[in-house]
């Protein structure tokens, strides 16, 4: 009974210090009004609410009472990501087929003012195709009658070509184009085999000269593909040519 009754007159020692949870209650009721301001100016004003936020994140980073280093990024962290290099961007598509269209059109140009001052209008043609430019040559310039071996007057001709075409990418298709006249020989049983050969030895040409195979393909028609009717020596004369095609991209 001795025991019990100094308890009671010492209720003191059973009473917990509840004093800090009238700071802590208004710190409480201080945050939810905080986020109720920010919710409420973030939906009217998204950018003022941006601000206020850049302003909060850079008073708890630089007050020393609040501990930084509990996962929140110090300003230093901040002007690191700020002054990044920004990353190169490959330039667009179209830009690329705007500037390899600027080569098409210088290349031909060049081709043309070549054929002008060396008066070779009516050995060599240009044409722009949809497909790319078609340099067209007839066979009495390059070749004699039945011979896929090129001649040795040409070769200067075809190297000022090569020179200009070499310095593109592009792709490259040559073809050969006879007449409607059979041809039989040992070495050539028909026209076919004829105009594949001597578009064969444009290319062996421009491979012997630099120009990648992988970028070229050749093609033989024989008689197949005429520009005008076969009825005359000089139309089957213009049928008979060598076409060098450069690619668009």
């Amino acid at each position: 009974m001795a025991r019990r009754k100094k308890h009671l007159d010492n209720p003191e020692e059973d009473h917990i210090d509840e004093s800090w949870l009238i700071p802590y209650a208004d710190l409480l009721t201080l945050l939810l009004a905080l986020f109720i301001v920010l919710f409420s100016m973030r939906a009217e004003d998204s950018a003022k609410a941006n601000a206020v936020l850049e302003s909060l994140y850079n008073a708890f980073n630089t007050v020393s009472v609040f501990d930084t280093n509990s996962g929140g990024k110090t300003p230093s962290d901040k002007s690191t990501e700020t002054n990044k290099s920004p990353v190169e961007q490959p330039a667009p598509a179209d830009e690329t087929v705007d500037a390899n269209e600027e080569k098409i059109q210088e290349l031909m140009q060049n081709l043309q003012s070549y054929i002008n001052n060396n008066q070779l209008n009516a050995e060599i043609s240009l044409t722009d195709l949809g497909e790319g430019i078609q340099i067209t040559l007839k066979d009495r310039i390059v070749f004699d009658s039945g011979s896929d071996h090129l001649k040795d007057n040409f070769l200067p001709i075809l190297d000022d070509i090569f020179r200009m075409i070499s310095p593109m990418d592009n792709s490259i298709i040559i073809e050969g184009h006879t007449d409607d006249q059979p041809i039989h020989s040992s070495k050539f049983p028909s026209n076919w085999e004829l105009s594949g050969a001597r578009a064969l030895s444009v290319l062996h040409y421009f491979e012997g000269k630099g120009i990648p195979g992988s970028r070229m393909q050749f093609a033989g028609f024989g008689d197949s593909k005429p520009v005008v009717a076969n009825d005359t020596p000089e139309n089957r004369e213009t049928n008979r040519r060598v076409n060098i095609i450069i690619l668009r991209k």
